[in-house]
């Protein structure tokens, strides 16, 4: 049977899939802001210590296809279930971790099992229509603004106000808990999505077509610009959450408590946006306006991030990164999506996730070179620049990216 959002079956299926992104989540997003900060503590300098944040990127980047065709071949829930265990033990491995070569090895094998949300992405494709894939893939949004409101504001409790007696371990450890208990969720109650038609669908693609090379994707000319303009957003994004503890501890004197809670104040208006308006905000602007006014919204947000000199303004700043980053994010893979036929949704996701990956290798690596070089504002000013190239191939998209299976592979 293939459920779509409304009944009961599939329901279900979305809670539980919410529930187990959200825990895995909010582990990510307890580690997230203070990671930065942490390799600092083994002597690492900026540029050091957000490769530390490109060298999970980078392992992703090189997984993420395999995740998704090992998705479509084995089936979601088992990809699903290995991924957060591989996360347990590296959340584990960082929580231990007694040099800064620990932290490289155990985050190497964090980016390597981060298969779990694109994996999640092509679960919701399966069990949604293109007109309500929006609002699924929404839902999983809210469940990042989530664990971006809680994991910040837990790891800022669990680290401790001392910025120079800052407890790193625990918060690792905490995160290695809550994927365990991800996992234990998806073990006991998450069912597969994907049904003996839409499996029979993939393994006839598979035999005519054995894999995506950039021949083909070079004539989906659609679903080029809609990957370039991920690139982009999550080029600027990941600059921005690779330095962001370094710039606020130089400009503010912060310590990691008070940067994980500016985390945790862009997870409330994510959760916001994504939980409740990204589906009345589809419908007033359509996809290609939203997506735009996204842009221009997180390209507004890191520049004022450049010059805030006052907590007003960075709120303000953040707000508008916030914005950016909720409706872009989830427009992009509904589109992406949208425009796929069902045997590769796996395999187009994960060539999108990969492209984000990429991102994710050169935005915190620029980043940490133009703090640097250049101060500690010039990742966030770099960051509206490359969202001007974002805005400009937005401008280019098409209404007919936003319809359903529009760009085939020959």
């Amino acid at each position: 049977m293939n459920f779509t959002i409304g009944t009961k079956n599939n329901s279900r299926a979305i809670f539980v899939l919410f529930l187990t992104v959200f825990i895995d989540l909010l582990g990510f997003g307890i580690i997230l802001p203070i990671l930065p900060l942490y390799a600092e503590q083994f002597g690492a300098k900026p540029n050091e210590a957000t490769l530390l944040v490109a060298i999970y990127s980078l392992m992703q980047f090189l997984f993420a296809p395999l995740w998704g065709k090992f998705s479509d071949r084995y089936g979601r829930r088992p990809i699903l279930l290995l991924t957060l265990f591989g996360s347990v033990i590296a959340y584990a491995g960082l929580g231990f971790a007694n040099s800064l070569w620990i932290l490289f090895i155990a985050r190497s094998l964090a980016g390597i099992m981060a298969g779990n949300i694109a994996t999640a992405q092509a679960y919701i494709a399966d069990i949604t229509t293109p007109v309500n894939r929006a609002r699924g893939m929404g839902i999983i949004g809210a469940a990042f603004g989530l664990g971006f409101i809680l994991g910040p504001a837990i790891g800022g409790i669990l680290i401790g106000s001392d910025r120079d007696n800052a407890n790193f371990h625990l918060p690792s450890l905490f995160a290695a808990g809550l994927s365990l208990l991800a996992l234990l969720c998806a073990l006991i109650l998450l069912p597969e999505s994907l049904n003996s038609e839409t499996k029979a669908k993939i393994r006839a693609h598979r035999y005519r077509q054995r894999r995506l090379n950039l021949l083909q994707l070079s004539q989906r000319p659609q679903f080029c610009l809609l990957a370039g303009i991920y690139f982009f957003v999550t080029f600027a994004v990941a600059s921005m959450d690779s330095t962001l503890a370094l710039w606020s501890k130089q400009q503010l004197n912060w310590g990691p408590q008070q940067t994980s809670y500016l985390f945790a104040f862009m997870g409330i208006v994510s959760t916001i946006i994504q939980g409740g308006l990204i589906g009345f905000l589809k419908k007033y602007f359509g996809e290609i306006k939203l997506l735009i006014l996204g842009i221009l919204g997180l390209g507004s947000g890191l520049l004022l991030i450049g010059f805030s000199q006052s907590l007003i303004l960075l709120l303000v700043a953040t707000t508008l990164v916030a914005w950016g980053i909720s409706v872009s994010q989830p427009i992009l893979n509904s589109m992406i999506s949208q425009m796929t036929a069902p045997e590769e949704q796996g395999q187009i996701l994960g060539i999108a996730s990969s492209c984000s990956a990429l991102a994710r290798i050169a935005g915190p690596t620029w980043a940490g070179l133009s703090f640097m070089k250049f101060g500690s504002s010039a990742p966030f000013l770099s960051g509206f620049l490359v969202m001007l190239i974002a805005l400009t191939l937005s401008l280019r998209v098409t209404k007919s990216a936003s319809e359903p299976n529009t760009e085939h592979i020959a």
